[in-house]
């Protein structure tokens, strides 16, 4: 049925017309709750109105806008074609109480991308509920727990290693266990001596990034999965570094148990300022039992939800994952393909050691094997000068590029961690290095330069620990 959208008079005069529309309904408010008077709203002109967004846009910084080097948070470019797929009404316009006869293509997708996953990474089984990496993390781990409540094994840790993300000993306390901090060789890796040391029948497993959050690939890593196993212990992999094994190495083929996939990292989803997220979860058979539901299954003919799993750890989202980031990502393998993955870590891991080689000389190497998909260098030199780290930072904003994650991984004094991604080209990089080489000359002939940056920026540098303890959330007029 035709319905017609009516425009009443407006406060120019203007006579209202119709407007025909075959898929829109038209509700009409009760007359109670519609203006008794013209509101003097302005009149804006389309050039204007998407002037004002577009400055707006600017004056944040964004992966559209130039290089964003975050080392571990994989801020690669996000292929347009990506959102176009994720604004596909089959996709926006469903809702999750649905009968399942009725989103067969959803079902689908998540069907396939789960499959996809797991050849990845060449394990058996996986969950894509989770929204973030961490919590990621927090579903591997307590399915860990799962695990050995069922044995009636009553293990009370989990290794973390010195240099793991933050997440990793959160998520084991959430989980019911208890991080036992694994330290780090001289070379920046596992301490495998230390790590035999500390496999007791009292710890459940080990957590480990690899390549680590220095950007190295733990060489002794089917070592150090046998040590844990032959222990009786389980072993996850962060995945928070997977840009840099895609192709290369499969979770699976390390030794480990269980896996998180950051798909807003990973696979290409833009995710700055907190969000959006997707964490799956891939898992060997022997932990299969205990991954969250329902399960999405399929008889060759149609997608099912599976609730019936009686050793589930249960749900952990409200409903089954971030859709739309999964829809984002499904795309982006379809379009790399299984060859695709490959070139992406190889982009990835060229890049990265091309910015640490080209640097390692001005700024301190403090582990100098070649790196993985990112690399961490030091701004220790520049304390001579009175500076630190954060000057670096700040001063990187008034030549347009965003800062590497600085202060992290812990081990390193005053680190740089850089992680160019396998989606910029040499120019950009050459870029970036011109620049990082001018701000250690700045720092030399004129320090405070770097001690008052940001010049260029909308907002100056800020007193960010009273930012922290007096945090405004409302705008005051």
């Amino acid at each position: 049925m035709t319905v017609e959208l009516i425009f009443e008079q407006t406060r120019t005069g203007r006579k209202g017309y119709s407007l025909p529309s075959t898929d829109v309904p038209a509700y009409r408010l009760p007359n109670a709750y519609g203006r008794q008077m013209v509101t003097p709203l302005p009149e804006v002109s389309e050039p204007q109105v998407m002037r004002h967004f577009v400055n707006l846009s600017v004056l944040n910084h964004h992966v559209d806008k130039n290089f964003y080097p975050l080392g571990s948070c994989t801020m690669k470019y996000n292929p347009k074609i990506n959102e176009e797929t994720s604004r596909l009404h089959g996709y926006t316009r469903i809702h999750p109480l649905q009968p399942l006869h009725t989103i067969q293509g959803a079902l689908s997708l998540m069907y396939e991308l789960g499959e996809y996953l797991k050849a990845i990474v060449n394990l058996d089984a996986i969950t894509l509920q989770p929204a973030a990496g961490a919590q990621g993390e927090f579903t591997a781990i307590s399915m860990f727990k799962a695990h050995f409540n069922t044995k009636n094994e009553a293990r009370k840790y989990i290794l973390v290693p010195d240099s793991a993300h933050g997440t990793n000993p959160a998520s084991v306390n959430f989980s019911g266990f208890q991080p036992l901090t694994l330290p780090s060789s001289d070379n920046g890796l596992v301490n495998v001596e230390k790590l035999i040391e500390l496999m007791t029948p009292e710890v459940a497993g080990l957590m480990l990034t690899n390549p680590n959050t220095l950007g190295l690939f733990e060489k002794n890593v089917k070592r150090i999965t046998r040590i844990v196993h032959d222990k009786g212990g389980l072993v996850y992999l962060d995945g928070a570094n997977l840009n840099a094994l895609l192709g290369i190495t499969k979770a699976g083929d390390m030794g480990f148990d269980a896996v998180h996939f950051n798909l807003h990292k990973t696979f290409s989803t833009p995710h700055g300022g907190g969000g959006p997220g997707s964490g799956p979860v891939a898992v060997r058979q022997n932990l299969q039992p205990y991954l969250p539901v329902p399960a999405i299954v399929s008889d060759g003919r149609s997608y099912q939800l599976n609730f019936d799993v009686p050793n589930s750890i249960g749900k952990i989202q409200s409903f089954y994952g971030n859709f739309l980031v999964m829809v984002r990502a499904y795309t982006y393998l379809r379009i790399v393909g299984k060859d695709g993955l490959k070139d992406i870590s190889r982009s990835s891991i060229l890049n990265a050691n091309y910015i640490i080689q080209s640097l390692k000389d001005d700024y301190l190497l403090p582990y100098t094997d070649y790196c993985m998909h990112e690399g961490v260098l030091s701004g220790r030199k520049l304390k001579d000068a009175g500076l630190r780290t954060l000057d670096i930072a700040k001063r990187l904003l008034d030549y347009g590029l965003h800062a590497p994650t600085i202060y992290f991984p812990l081990i390193v004094s005053e680190a740089l961690m850089i992680e160019p991604t396998d989606s910029e080209s040499k120019e950009t990089l050459d870029h970036f290095i011109a620049v990082m080489k001018t701000i250690l000359k700045e720092s030399s002939e004129n320090p405070d330069l770097l001690k008052n940056a940001p010049h260029n920026t909308p907002v100056r540098r800020l007193d960010e620990v009273k930012a922290i303890k007096d945090l405004k959330i409302r705008w005051k007029t």
